[in-house]
C-alpha cells in the first residue's frame, strides 16, 4: 500500500468521527438520565402564558363566529 492510500483512509476516518460526533453525544445524553436527553424540562403548554391565552381566546372567538352561520 502506498502512503497516499493510508493517509486517505486516516483522513476519511477522522472526517467520519467528526461528522458523527453530535449523534454519539445525543445518544450518550439520551441514555444518561432515564431517557431524558435534555434533563427535566417542562412539557410544552403547561406554563401560563399571555400569548397562549390570547391565542385560545382568538380561536374560540373564530369558532363562535363560524358556528353562528
Amino acid at each position: 500500500m502506498s502512503t497516499a492510500v493510508i493517509l486517505l483512509f486516516l483522513g476519511m476516518m477522522g472526517l467520519a468521527a467528526f461528522s458523527f460526533a453530535p449523534l454519539g453525544y445525543f445518544i450518550y445524553k439520551f441514555t444518561q438520565k432515564d431517557g431524558k436527553p435534555f434533563g427535566d424540562i417542562e412539557p410544552h403548554g403547561d406554563s401560563p402564558s399571555f400569548v397562549n391565552d390570547m391565542a385560545e381566546k382568538a380561536i374560540s372567538f373564530i369558532k363562535g363566529l363560524l358556528g353562528k352561520k
